[in-house]
């Protein structure tokens, strides 16, 4: 079995280019006992790879250069030699950017296809899904009642968030950049949505959509908008900081908002969050999740691009707003 895979010409400089990668194939081994051939499905494109793509190791290694990169996927058994899985069976990996793979099965996680297809556990039933819940549930603890403002709120963590919030009775506000993903916040629960691209005073828009405050406000873009949660935040606000992808492609320093001085005086938490360090809170979640979605509570959204040639534009696109929901790559 032939494989094309996704390789790292060159660590990143400014915004992601179609020449940082090249499209290489690969003829895949035979299995040895104990390993599978699997065949992926969709593979997930995300916002954190930014980071392996720099050369510098953070809470994770870099991509290698001219190797394959990897991210998650969900793919089929087609040969197997493992105890555990048969030809059929759908799994999870972090064997992504590349159509097939040979590798041990126990390195491997089986998923149930029969009431979720597969590509739901890259989005919402997967870690992205997790990574909303673990900001909402443990880092802003958002209570019945309160306000929660949802930045990003057109993408896979936003839009996830959005839902849950709602589900644990929360208004939320949402901001997300254009008309149509305002409207599409709207439609999945948003109670107002706001346009930054829209505004050139994000403070005084949040304000006037929450003109008592904010009590909780998770963070997914930097910049401004995390300047104008602190002007909103209520006294013992919190702030989950999951991702500031407006800064991810700078390359110059970065400056520090002034208004830092809010977390003393309104006693504010603020908070940043791996979500592979809270993955303990894992059987909560699946529970909670399978409650609202047969109670008709969660909606998932996916933007989906064809063909692994495909997944260098469909990253560089989660910077320039082009995906509603879960970015994903169909093999």
């Amino acid at each position: 079995m032939k494989s094309r895979e996704v390789h790292l010409n060159a660590y990143l400089q400014g915004p992601p280019k179609a020449e940082n990668y090249s499209v290489v194939e690969a003829e895949l081994p035979a299995p040895k006992e104990g390993e599978v051939v699997v065949k992926n499905l969709y593979i997930s494109v995300d916002p954190y790879m930014r980071g392996r793509m720099s050369g510098v190791r953070t809470y994770i290694d870099p991509f290698q250069i001219g190797a394959v990169m990897e991210g998650g996927a969900v793919g089929e058994v087609v040969e197997s030699k493992f105890d555990g899985l048969k030809p059929g069976d759908h799994v999870m990996s972090m064997l992504g950017w590349r159509e097939g793979y040979t590798a041990p099965g126990e390195g491997l996680m089986k998923i149930d296809t029969s009431i979720l297809p597969p590509q739901a556990y890259l989005g919402i039933a997967g870690l992205t899904g997790l990574t909303a819940y673990v900001g909402i549930k443990r880092i802003i603890g958002l209570k019945e009642g309160e306000t929660l403002w949802m930045s990003a709120g057109a993408g896979a963590v936003g839009s996830a968030g959005i839902q849950f919030a709602k589900a644990m009775g929360a208004k939320v506000i949402a901001t997300a950049g254009g008309q149509e993903k305002c409207d599409y916040v709207k439609s999945i629960g948003a109670d107002a949505a706001i346009d930054y691209k829209a505004t050139d005073d994000l403070t005084a828009a949040i304000h006037e959509a929450a003109p008592d405050g904010i009590d909780g406000y998770f963070e997914n873009v930097g910049g401004a908008h995390f300047t104008a949660a602190l002007e909103n935040l209520k006294p013992f606000g919190r702030i989950a900081a999951c991702g500031m992808i407006q800064r991810y492609n700078d390359t110059a320093q970065a400056q520090i908002t002034d208004n830092l001085v809010y977390m003393v005086g309104k006693s504010l938490k603020i908070e940043g969050f791996i979500v592979s360090n809270h993955l303990d809170i894992q059987p909560e979640f699946v529970k909670d999740l399978t409650e609202w979605m047969m109670a008709g509570k969660i909606q998932p959204a996916e933007t989906v691009v064809e063909g692994i040639e495909s997944a260098p534009g469909a990253f560089a696109g989660l910077f320039e707003g082009k995906n509603t929901g879960k970015m994903l790559v169909k093999i």
